[in-house]
């Protein structure tokens, strides 16, 4: 079953996780040949779904976590519901796309697969993509946020985190295989807004459960130094993704 790590911190993961550039989603729909209905699933506040909303009539966007979906952002073209990855209440052939964004590490590889199958139109597209580690145009900065990454919350990420670290390109993926571009995100961030971001993480809510603090606290004092009043700094995060058609027998 797919994990839900992100229900706790939903309200922060709404306001301070990177958004997807365009020049992504026009990637994908250069493979899709009809633009009827969408799934974006493990939608998490709908990032990807609102930019899918501007290409498609209706897209249905679902997600195992209420508090998620409850910060989601809203349009009239966008379902929300509570749904596993793996199994859903949508007809077969429903689908002309099917997307998820920095999820598809968390899943049932092959169950979504089958699911996906069944509930895609037979040429449907299947697209799943993340990002990586943040960068930062700042060589003591960067290096502070690699060391807090693997040192000090490092023991604390998920197995599937791998998944990320290897840029998805050693996850299971069924669907035939079509050529993926490179794309990156990138936000001009003040200290707030970084700080933020590192609380989304699913690796300090570990920590802190586990160690009844937040290593983000202290990281936040270390680097205040780095940061001049009001001055923001230019993030980058890489893109990664992975993209194949559903192809039905018969």
């Amino acid at each position: 079953m797919s994990k839900d790590l992100f229900s706790k911190q939903a309200s922060l993961y709404a306001k301070y996780r990177p958004g997807y550039p365009e020049e992504l989603i026009e990637y994908i729909l250069s493979f899709v040949y009809r633009r009827e209905t969408a799934w974006d699933c493990a939608t998490g506040n709908g990032q990807a779904a609102i930019l899918l909303s501007h290409y498609f009539k209706k897209i249905f966007a679902t997600d195992i976590s209420e508090k998620q979906i409850s910060h989601a952002i809203r349009d009239p073209s966008i379902e929300y519901s509570l749904s596993r990855a793996e199994k859903t209440s949508f007809s077969d052939n429903s689908f002309d796309l099917i997307t998820v964004a920095q999820a598809y590490h968390w899943f049932q590889f092959e169950s979504f697969y089958q699911e996906a199958t069944r509930v895609g139109r037979n040429g449907a597209i299947a697209a799943v993509w993340g990002y990586g580690l943040l960068n930062v145009n700042d060589t003591a900065l960067n290096k502070w946020i690699r060391y807090f990454y693997t040192s000090i919350v490092g023991k604390y990420w998920d197995p599937e985190r791998q998944y990320v670290d290897e840029e998805y390109k050693t996850i299971p993926f069924y669907f035939k295989e079509l050529p993926s571009g490179n794309f990156k995100t990138e936000l001009q961030w003040n200290l707030e807004d970084f700080i933020g971001y590192l609380n989304t993480w699913s690796s300090v809510q570990h920590f802190i459960k586990s160690n009844n603090y937040n290593p983000v606290d202290k990281l936040a004092d270390e680097i205040k130094s780095f940061w001049i009043k009001d001055e923001t700094k230019l993030f980058s995060f890489p893109l990664f993704m992975r993209i194949g058609k559903i192809e039905k027998a018969g």
